[in-house]
């Protein structure tokens, strides 16, 4: 893989095991491009939804427990709807767990239950160089000093005797704490010191160093875009931009078009984004203009590529097809992520034309080569089959795609079957194949257009 996904803290894999369909573990490796593939209602966005709701929950400005669960991201109203159910009572989950590891042999997992239809943290679990350290809400001061104390701090037990030891909960991470009145006696590059919350009270907690900041982070700055993407509109409303997008990214869109304007990196991604609409046959010209202090309009130009000595003439972007306010999005993305950011993408190809389909794959491609991790859930054989042609052609490494897919036994429980490409571009033998149901409906059709031709006629087309 990439050198960009080796950084301490960046996730190159999740695990999941009791998420609504994901019923025993099942895992996906993050690569360049991650391929999420399989029939409807299959479990494709159940396997990227746990990380949704970490996103959510820490980009909340209040705190709403250990997990978010009705957000931008994702949507719940109670916690069973989150855990695996089968007819019986006596077989459905209580419990979901997450893991998430990196490239640098760590990992954190986090097993949630349900209290009161609300989501509650049982325990967090990190491993840092083969060493784990688990962490329970609940856990008393004999069983921190015992277990937790002498792997975390460099003190004599003279110092801390006459100290209370806790669990604390932030969001859905947690710590160990202690109310210290002295703060000076712990070896400062251990413990995480907080501003006092009473005159001469100092709360301190620790976590394991590697984990505690660069996990929260990677996925602070995914990026989201899901399948709906809402309504062309005359008019967006002004948002910040940044290198995080809190929320769903289409929020987005027209203010990071609009912020483009300014400087060379901003134009360069300006044209990059005005060659991808017209790669797509869609648009050659893109441009999005601040109105007031709350709105931006965007325009596209009406044709789909430029003529020779001819301007732009460009029209509001809810005066076109209605495929290109959906894919605009996607595009945006893939420009303004950085690299080793982390890019989710529902049905990127959602409302585009076979050809479109087909092209964005170059697209996404491009973004993968440039060191952003795409996560790619699709329904389009046709994109999954330009992905395979740029790996023949030598154009993408083999090696930087996973192709994952999703389907449900008879109990109802998603199976991810995962693999790679090899240097033609070939998966293998594939559980199903996108190409299976064309080719079935090929020849349903050539059997049904047979019975209307007469006798002495052959009515198959050359090569069929």
């Amino acid at each position: 893989m990439p050198a960009a996904q080796e950084s301490p803290g960046r996730i190159t894999k999740i695990s999941v095991t009791g998420f609504k369909s994901l019923r025993d573990e099942q895992s996906i490796e993050i690569r360049p491009l991650t391929i999420l593939a399989g029939a409807n209602s299959s479990g494709k966005s159940s396997i990227l939804q746990p990380l949704l709701l970490l996103k959510q929950t820490l980009e909340e400005s209040y705190d709403p427990g250990p997990l978010l669960l009705n957000g931008p991201n994702v949507r719940f109203s109670k916690m069973d709807q989150l855990l695996w159910h089968s007819d019986g009572e006596a077989q459905s989950a209580r419990t979901f767990r997450v893991r998430l590891a990196t490239a640098e042999t760590s990992e954190r997992g986090l097993t949630f239950t349900e209290y009161e239809q609300k989501p509650s943290i049982v325990e967090m679990t990190d491993t840092v160089g083969g060493e784990s350290l688990t962490l329970r809400e609940g856990m008393d001061d004999a069983e921190i000093r015992s277990k937790v104390l002498p792997r975390l701090v460099r003190v004599n037990e003279s110092q801390i005797a006459g100290m209370r030891f806790y669990v604390s909960r932030d969001r859905w991470r947690l710590r160990v704490s202690a109310p210290l009145a002295l703060p000076s006696i712990f070896d400062p590059t251990t413990p995480s010191i907080f501003p006092p919350l009473l005159p001469g009270l100092t709360v301190i907690q620790w976590s394991l160093p590697v984990l505690a900041d660069e996990m929260s982070e990677d996925i602070l700055s995914m990026i989201h875009l899901p399948g709906l993407r809402g309504e062309p509109r005359r008019t967006y409303p002004l948002a910040a931009v940044g290198s995080h997008f809190p929320g769903t990214f289409h929020n987005y869109t027209a203010s990071v078009i609009a912020s483009w304007k300014e400087g060379e990196e901003g134009k360069e991604k300006l044209a990059g984004l005005a060659g991808d609409l017209e790669r797509l046959e869609l648009a050659w010209q893109v441009e999005a203009t601040s109105l007031d202090a709350a709105q931006v309009e965007v325009k596209v130009s009406r044709l789909p590529k430029s003529k020779a000595g001819g301007a732009a003439e460009l029209v509001n972007i809810a005066d076109v097809g209605f495929g290109v306010s959906q894919v605009l999005p996607v595009l945006v993305a893939l420009r303004v992520a950085g690299e080793g950011q982390m890019v989710y993408l529902e049905q990127p190809e959602i409302h585009l034309h076979p050809n479109a389909q087909a092209r964005l794959a170059e697209v996404i491609a491009a973004a993968a080569r440039r060191g952003v991790r795409v996560v790619v859930e699709t329904h389009s054989s046709l994109l999954l089959l330009a992905v395979q042609a740029l790996v023949a052609k030598g154009e993408l490494p083999a090696g930087d795609v996973g192709l994952n897919w999703f389907r449900r036994d008879d109990d109802g429980a998603t199976r991810i079957e995962s693999g790679s490409l090899n240097e033609a571009g070939e998966y293998g033998d594939w559980p199903e194949d996108f190409a299976d149901v064309e080719l079935a409906l090929k020849r349903q059709y050539l059997r049904a257009a047979a019975a209307h031709v007469p006798a002495g006629d052959d009515p198959t087309p050359p090569g069929h």
